[in-house]
């Protein structure tokens, strides 16, 4: 069954939440669960605190506990660091820069759009208003993202 061959092969590889809205927190939970993601999922809920995670710093030094992601699904709009500051950071580092990151924001302004690519989003995703088109958002995301694409290697710091 090649759904459960891939479910098993990438049971490794962690996804980064990045996201302070509880809500939205609680429905990427669950379209993981409904489109059978086995992937770790960590959750942070602002930017200076996955940055803090993908240096494996502070409270996320243990890389047994907290691994380094293979995809990152972010929001924009946040406390401490913006989802571009992030997301600039991210794309300088010689070792994250490979990392898949996603955004997904409530924001359709063009600007925060293609300022999101210039600065290296793989995709911008904009949030739906009703909840069940959010999880469906987020339950595709998970499944092309997590099942579908093949994921950058990447070596700990």
């Amino acid at each position: 069954m090649i759904q459960n061959e891939l479910i098993t092969e990438n049971r490794g590889f962690t996804v980064l939440l990045v996201e302070d809205d509880l809500n939205d927190i609680f429905l990427v939970k669950r379209a993981f669960k409904l489109a059978h993601v086995r992937s770790p999922l960590q959750v942070v809920t602002d930017g200076l605190e996955a940055m803090h995670y993908l240096k494996g710093e502070d409270k996320f030094a243990d890389r047994q506990a907290y691994p380094l992601p293979k995809l990152v699904v972010m929001d924009i709009k946040m406390p401490r660091r913006s989802g571009f500051e992030v997301l600039e950071w991210v794309k300088r580092d010689p070792l994250l820069r490979r990392i898949p990151i996603v955004i997904v924001s409530s924001s359709e302004d063009p600007m925060d759009i293609n300022r999101a690519y210039e600065l290296g989003a793989n995709a911008y995703m904009v949030k739906p208003v009703d909840y069940r088109a959010v999880e469906h958002l987020f339950q595709s995301i998970t499944q092309y993202w997590g099942l579908e694409c093949a994921k950058p290697e990447l070596q700990a710091a």
